[in-house]
């Protein structure tokens, strides 16, 4: 049983640099996927009776690439037409190598990722893509954490295959400013992935454990092919110092956890130390980006023994560094927060009276949870009360739906109940 565990572990972390060099070498998408697949079947299966071959690595692009070519020989096959034909006609070069010989592929997992985040792909078409293509989850997987049907999925995906297919894009990595741009959404669709893992838009659960660590995953492997890069150093710290956190969310009964009133005993001492070390590696060097500002603030709230000796001075001035760099509203309402529990939470409402008016903000729920929290410090119950209510409507989550329920519910006592310390 450990063997068979430990090869389903190796033959998913080789799973994109097979693919990778199978869509490198041959092109097909779609055709590439099947193959690989079909490879890590027979590795799954052969590997535990047979033992783990030599070069794991090339056994696996050996037989794939056999594969694609029974494939593309089947596809031929079906086709009648003279110019399908000579389109599906395979160079010698093509034929698959023998199985003991070392492939000459580097990893192609950085290739693949740009792949996956083509620009004429939708986001979510790209996080579906990503995580089917590069992180090996299932159709149903990626469907059921993102709450639709299997066969929208299956759609989507398949949509974005034909759609990059199409754009008969080149399989390599792109160069100057077309390379920083795809980057960035390389590290915004794993930023996306792992906050819809941290913390789920819908559905019961609290934490999508899969998704965050996969995210996690996938970022290392992009920092390890890109350790120079100061924002991708900067996701994966943040990342880290977010994640060391998630054992201290849910309490015994069930019910979310502030962050202020979390147990940190809990939180994981290695990941904080692993991401900070990154941090502070990644800061002195280059321009300082979002994703390594973000992990600063992480690292201070990380850093504090306790909740009252949180460094708040320190986050506001790096919120007021990190909107300089974006426009994303939720920065600047965590900015108001900082200020909020800095300056006291009169200051805090009145930035938070500017943003109200924020078409982005107006329907998320994290508008009001803020409100509310910062009117229940200023001793302002009812409309505390209200705000809690409002936000509880508007979040799909169930837990955060109980977490703030409970709060207005407590409100609804005419005992004086002491601010809560959720910020």
């Amino acid at each position: 049983m450990r063997e068979t565990t430990e090869v389903e572990g190796l033959v998913r972390r080789l799973a994109p640099q097979v693919l990778g060099a199978v869509v490198r070498r041959y092109g097909h998408v779609d055709l590439a996927e099947d193959a690989t697949q079909e490879a890590l079947l027979a590795a799954a299966t052969q590997w535990p009776a047979d033992g783990t071959p030599e070069n794991p690595l090339g056994w696996l692009i050996t037989v794939a690439a056999r594969k694609l070519t029974d494939l593309l020989r089947r596809e031929q096959a079906r086709r009648h037409r003279e110019e399908a034909s000579f389109a599906w006609t395979l160079p010698d070069q093509w034929l698959a190598p023998a199985a003991d010989r070392a492939p000459e592929d580097s990893d192609d997992t950085l290739i693949l990722l740009f792949l996956c985040c083509h620009p004429s792909l939708s986001p979510a078409s790209q996080i579906a893509l990503t995580l089917r293509a590069v992180g090996g989850l299932t159709t149903t997987e990626i469907a059921r954490a993102f709450l639709v049907p299997e066969a929208t999925m299956t759609r989507r995906i398949t949509r974005a295959k034909q759609r990059i297919t199409a754009s008969k894009l080149p399989f390599g990595m792109p160069s100057g400013a077309e390379r920083t741009a795809r980057l960035s959404a390389v590290l915004h669709v794993l930023y996306l992935i792992f906050n819809e893992g941290y913390a789920p838009t819908s559905g019961p659960n609290p934490y999508r454990r899969d998704l965050s660590v996969e995210a996690i995953r996938l970022t290392r492997i992009v920092h390890q092919l890109i350790p120079e890069d100061g924002e991708v150093t900067g996701l994966l710290a943040l990342m880290l110092l977010i994640d060391a956190r998630s054992a201290a969310r849910i309490g015994p009964d069930g019910a979310l956890v502030p962050m202020a009133e979390q147990d940190r005993s809990k939180w994981d001492a290695g990941a904080i130390a692993d991401g900070t070390a990154l941090i502070t590696q990644a800061l002195p060097h280059g321009p300082t980006g979002p994703y390594q500002l973000q992990a600063a603030i992480a690292a201070v709230h990380d850093e504090a023994p306790a909740a009252e000796q949180t460094d708040w001075p320190q986050i506001t001035a790096l919120y007021e560094l990190l909107m300089r760099t974006t426009d994303n509203p939720i920065i600047a309402l965590n900015h108001a927060v900082a200020v909020a529990m800095t300056h006291g939470a009169p200051q805090g409402l009145a930035l938070l009276a500017e943003l109200e008016t924020e078409e982005r903000l107006i329907s998320d729920h994290r508008l009001h949870a803020v409100r509310a929290h910062l009117l229940e410090a200023a001793g302002e119950r009812e409309g505390a009360r209200e705000s809690y209510l409002t936000a509880a409507e508007l979040t799909g989550n169930a837990l955060q739906q109980d977490y703030l329920r409970t709060n207005a519910t407590r409100l609804d006592s005419t005992s004086q109940c002491p601010a809560s310390e959720t910020l």
